[in-house]
């Protein structure tokens, strides 16, 4: 019996660990349905948006093969979390240089270039601000959900969060047009 830890997520985290191990397909559903957004979060922070879709679903495709090798099952998240940045540096060391479209070529509407000038900005701060910022601004996580979700402590979320949103208001100031 897995005895329940302070908080419920990695108690029914944990549970749906054990009963993929044990064959059932259902929890891993659960899992991705729960996951997916981080995961997608990590990647859109690392990769470019057009490869992001199919890297998430390598990702839970390697973590659907590998599951067994998962130590302590409470460490789900964080573990998914490794596997999407590992594949995130993987898809970096292979891929050919290519040059990425803007969304809004041939579009009229400014907001899609603010989108990705905003993208932009936050993609060229430090890793741990840039996947944080991802993940809150958006995925629409909250900080404890990125917390309990990466396996990064509440407090290393927040000052992320912090830090993060102060130095991309600085970017942004500096580099986006006023008006």
């Amino acid at each position: 019996m897995i005895s329940a830890p302070a908080a419920g997520l990695p108690a029914e985290e944990a549970r749906l660990v054990e009963a993929f191990r044990s064959g059932d397909r259902e929890a891993f559903e659960i899992l991705y349905e729960r996951y997916a957004r981080m995961v997608h979060g990590i990647l859109l922070a690392r990769v470019p948006r057009a490869d992001v879709e199919d890297l998430v679903q390598e990702v839970f495709l390697a973590a659907f093969r590998s599951i067994r090798t998962l130590r302590e099952v409470r460490a789900f998240g964080g573990w998914l979390a490794m596997i999407t940045r590992n594949r995130a540096t993987d898809y970096h060391r292979r891929a050919v240089e290519t040059e990425e479209l803007p969304l809004n070529l041939g579009a009229s509407d400014p907001s899609d270039l603010e989108a990705k000038d905003i993208l932009d900005a936050i993609r060229s701060l430090p890793e741990a601000y840039r996947e944080s910022l991802v993940l809150r601004l958006v995925e629409g996580m909250t900080g404890p959900e990125i917390a309990e979700r990466t396996g990064l402590t509440p407090g290393s979320v927040r000052v992320n969060l912090h830090r993060g949103m102060q130095q991309l208001r600085e970017k942004l100031s500096r580099s986006l047009p006023h008006g």
